[in-house]
């Protein structure tokens, strides 16, 4: 290897490099970035923020009241039902679909892939993560149509198999309501954790299952002690990312249950939008929203300080 140097008109020799390129030049790629960043996500945030603290029904001028919505929030039990709600589809949405999607992985992955072939372990994989592709209008109408209490397909089923006393107003009854969105909910999101899972499997050393295999380690031993340390990072970037799509779940409730019936399914996200709209109390509506999205914010950082832990243990 050859090193090339320059003299310089001092007389002393300095080694030649590559050209710097000036810090200034990298900000111009992150220009365009910043700019939509600011338009799409900081400016509507700070003026929704700001019509938070109003009396405003979306015409005329807009009254200041200081923290009167956020007090009246606080004592507003509709809210605190609604975000009861949205702890509910945290449990459809990131607890269940987590879980369950980090098994399905590591079976596709170190069980079916080895007896059945990739091509089968794709076809599967590719069948959990159809919902994901789905638009949800086009999901929660199908749902609706499936769930529906006179000519359902499910309450069909049930009968066509003997369990007619099974049957239910699944979307109509405020007891079992919350729990169908739910149901619909854990088909739509799993093949979101099942997909990062299988790509975090694939930087695992295979010679740790093989050796583990040797020793006369099990399926399940293999699951505990080697894919559950080894893909933390994953587990915690699916929660993170899950538990805000289940906070902010919007077009699955509107299209399945408009918050219905009598508001056993309504989440925050809902409840801002029909206080916003139907209602027209923008500034309350605005306030919900804002803490909302303080909760997500939170929330974020959160998840993305236990990523950085996991990725340092790893």
């Amino acid at each position: 290897m050859t090193v090339t140097v320059e003299r310089g008109v001092t007389g002393k020799e300095t080694q030649a490099g590559p050209p710097r390129r000036p810090r200034d030049s990298y900000a111009l790629f992150l220009l365009p970035g910043v700019l939509a960043f600011l338009a799409v996500v900081i400016v509507p945030f700070l003026m929704n923020t700001g019509v938070s603290f109003t009396d405003w029904q979306g015409v005329g001028s807009p009254g200041w009241t200081g923290l009167a919505n956020y007090r009246e929030l606080m004592d507003d039990s509709e809210f605190w039902e609604s975000f009861r709600h949205s702890l509910f589809m945290v449990v459809a949405m990131a607890a269940l679909p987590t879980a369950v999607g980090l098994v399905l992985a590591a079976a596709l992955f170190d069980y079916i892939g080895k007896h059945f072939g990739s091509r089968v372990t794709a076809v599967l994989r590719a069948c959990f993560y159809l919902p994901q592709v789905l638009p949800i209008a086009v999901a929660g109408i199908v749902w609706s149509w499936i769930l529906a209490p006179t000519d359902g397909s499910l309450n069909a089923l049930l009968k066509a198999i003997g369990l007619s006393s099974w049957q239910q107003d699944w979307l109509g009854d405020p007891d079992i309501a919350l729990y169908s969105v739910m149901g619909v909910m854990v088909w739509v999101q799993l093949g979101f954790p099942l997909v990062v899972f299988m790509a975090g499997l694939q930087r695992v050393d295979p010679q740790l299952y093989e050796a583990a295999e040797l020793d006369g380690a099990g399926w399940w031993r293999r699951f505990w002690h080697i894919t559950l340390p080894q893909i933390r990072p994953e587990i915690y970037v699916v929660l993170t990312w899950c538990t805000i799509a289940a906070l902010k779940v919007f077009g699955a409730v509107y299209v399945l249950t408009k918050g219905g019936p009598g508001g056993a399914t309504n989440v925050p996200s809902y409840f801002s939008f029909t206080t916003f709209f139907e209602k027209t109390q923008v500034g309350y509506g605005a306030a919900i929203s804002t803490v909302l999205t303080v909760i997500i914010l939170a929330l974020s950082l959160i998840g993305l300080r236990l990523q950085t832990r996991a990725e340092g243990r790893a």
